[in-house]
């Protein structure tokens, strides 16, 4: 059980109105808050810590230093990686992934076959479009059916010795499937494909074992479990992350350069070139400190209370449509109203003080698929209340009938 008063109360941001009403915020799909423990960590890692790492003699540099790679420790911990050096810091999901298509560029060719869902962000799409433009590999998609869940039957199908990669998000953004990504691992593997899974969305939901799944690459974002934004991490297994060529140039990535020749430096530090996100990596080490300490079943357990509640109460709303019925969901609901545009429903209810996503999500095929414009989504996270969910449903109804 989760004592939420004391959780909401480690977060100042949900203490503070917009236009004269308490803020709800329902937008976590988007970026999640801030608890005071890490937003403490940032500061305290400017006062008293602020220096650049892995190269100076001096102790602030060497305290610094220590506390990045602590952090990176407990990332390995966390998400079970064999070796340290298999976790990667980067700025983000994006380049994370980026990072790897990148490096497929030099194992593909003309022919060679990239397998996406249809599911996914344009982070995990537009990456392997670029890619395959440039090694004339063909793209193809893991197609989706009308609950939202990709059809299993036809990936099978797509899989074959052409096959080289598999990229599929592991929580859908826009619409919370949860993919079977063991399944899709596993049949990955059995011709021979790498698999890459975006954990953005996931990974605040729960606690992915890479070593479990047995993936190729896991790569998720800071900012989406209570750290900074602008740090997140791309975990490759020892045998790829040796296998694919760097994808940046510069300081920190080298073990030797002149001008006839350089080589990289070892695992991690190939894949780290320049100045990092000091302060981010070390403050995601907080948040995810804070995280386990409140427990991730715990999270997934209140988490799925609040999205039957709110699937309830919203789906007693006439007219009102739902996207993404699967029968395995994260915590957030995308929906519609009769005729009326997504954006218009959001800009009401924001002047209720109530924060929401509308659009298409960085997932246009899905919005496509479903022949509309773009949902209002409303993703919840463990800090959220039923008592918001009523304000919320409450809220909708005005904008609706303001609307009609």
């Amino acid at each position: 059980m989760l004592d939420i008063n004391k959780i909401r109360a480690d977060f100042p941001i949900l203490s503070q109105q917009i236009y004269c009403k308490p803020l709800i915020y329902f937008d976590n799909g988007a970026t999640s808050q801030k608890p005071k423990v890490v937003i403490d960590a940032i500061t305290k890692y400017y006062e008293q810590l602020n220096a650049n790492i892995h190269r100076g003699v001096h102790k602030l540099s060497q305290d610094a230093t220590d506390a990045y790679e602590i952090s990176r420790g407990k990332v390995q911990n966390h998400i079970n990686a064999k070796f340290p050096y298999e976790v990667i810091f980067t700025s983000g999901t994006t380049h994370s992934i980026n990072a790897v298509a990148n490096g497929f560029a030099s194992i593909l060719k003309t022919g060679d076959e990239v397998l996406v869902s249809a599911l996914e962000h344009h982070s995990n799409i537009v990456p392997w479009q670029m890619l395959c433009e440039k090694t004339g590999a063909v793209l193809k998609v893991i197609p989706m059916n009308e609950a939202g869940e990709l059809i299993l039957s036809e990936y099978d199908n797509l899989l074959s010795n052409k096959t080289k990669i598999v990229t599929v998000n592991h929580i859908s953004n826009a619409l919370g499937t949860i993919n079977p990504i063991e399944y899709m691992i596993k049949k990955a593997h059995e011709v021979g494909a790498a698999i890459l899974i975006d954990g953005a969305q996931a990974t605040p939901h729960l606690k992915p074992d890479v070593q479990a799944l047995d993936c190729d690459f896991y790569v998720f974002s800071g900012h989406k479990i209570c750290g900074p934004t602008g740090v997140g991490i791309l975990y490759g297994k020892e045998e790829w992350l040796r296998k694919l060529p760097p994808y940046q140039g510069g300081g920190e990535m080298i073990a030797t350069v002149s001008f006839e020749k350089t080589t990289y430096a070892d695992l991690p530090h190939k894949f780290e070139a320049g100045t990092p996100n000091i302060e981010g990596g070390i403050v995601l080490g907080t948040a995810i400190d804070y995280m386990n300490e409140i427990g991730f079943d715990n999270i997934a357990s209140y988490e799925q209370e609040l999205l039957e509640y709110g699937t309830k109460k919203l789906l007693e709303i006439e007219g009102l449509k739902i996207y993404g019925t699967a029968k395995e969901k994260a915590s957030v609901i995308s929906f519609n109203i009769d005729d009326i545009h997504p954006y218009d429903i959001g800009t009401i209810i924001d002047k209720l003080g109530i924060a929401v996503r509308t659009g298409h999500h960085c997932a246009q095929p899905i919005m496509d698929f479903f022949c509309i414009p773009g949902t209002i989504r409303a993703s919840f996270a463990f800090y959220n209340t039923k008592e918001e969910i009523d304000i919320f449903v409450e809220a909708v109804k005005k904008a609706k009938m303001m609307l009609t």
